[in-house]
């Protein structure tokens, strides 16, 4: 009995320094990832997003893009345009006629898209996950696991590039199984971007007749 028990507590003390060493070794890449993103200017992503709920029969996949400039973003996704000027977001739906203008909701469980590149660096439990070969390129994943238990979020897998360190894929499972999947098709940095990109013009949409909802 005792030789057994100290087997079980030699066995316990293994898989617990090699979850630690993981945990790290996770940790590292990301923070790698962390600092590539931080040196650039500015980034602009093309991607594919896929939602889905097999329990709902829900299925939908769009092509989007995003320009990146510090905490500013300009995003094209499902026929809508949404921007954060550093102030307000903003959004635009052509296909009702509206333009809504609220304030940031920190207290939001998704992922902004200012965030996409950095929301990893708090709040999560990190662990190593599988290595996958993507047309020659080793895609490194990292599992993460909120810590705050009452998050809608259950887990975000992040598939990283291990030669440029960007990010590749993101899929965030939420607790109602809800799976959003979102593929990087190209990641440009420090483009020459108009100096007016993040400038919203309500009047232009005005005379346009759109509606103005402010929230």
């Amino acid at each position: 009995m005792i030789k057994k028990s100290i087997l079980f507590i030699t066995l316990f003390t293994v898989g617990l320094f090699s979850y630690g060493q993981n945990s790290d070794k996770a940790k590292a890449l990301l923070d790698e990832v962390y600092n590539k993103v931080q040196s650039y200017d500015n980034i602009y992503i093309d991607f594919q997003s896929t939602l889905e709920n097999t329990e709902a029969d829900l299925k939908q996949e769009t092509n989007g893009n995003v320009t990146l400039d510090g905490e500013k973003y300009l995003l094209n996704y499902f026929g809508a345009k949404q921007m954060y000027d550093g102030n307000k977001v903003y959004t635009v739906v052509p296909e009702n006629e509206e333009v809504t203008i609220e304030d940031v909701n920190e207290d939001n469980d998704n992922v902004s898209p200012s965030k996409m590149l950095t929301f990893y660096k708090t709040g999560h439990n990190y662990q190593w996950d599988i290595l996958q070969n993507v047309g020659g390129r080793k895609i490194q994943y990292v599992k993460l696991i909120p810590i705050d238990s009452n998050t809608e979020i259950k887990s975000v897998l992040l598939g990283v590039d291990t030669q440029t360190k960007h990010i590749y894929k993101l899929i965030q499972t939420g607790n109602n199984g809800t799976k959003t999947t979102i593929t990087v098709n190209s990641f440009k940095t420090n483009q020459p971007i108009s100096s007016t990109l993040f400038t919203f013009d309500e009047k232009k949409y005005e005379d346009k007749g759109y509606y103005i909802i402010r929230n």
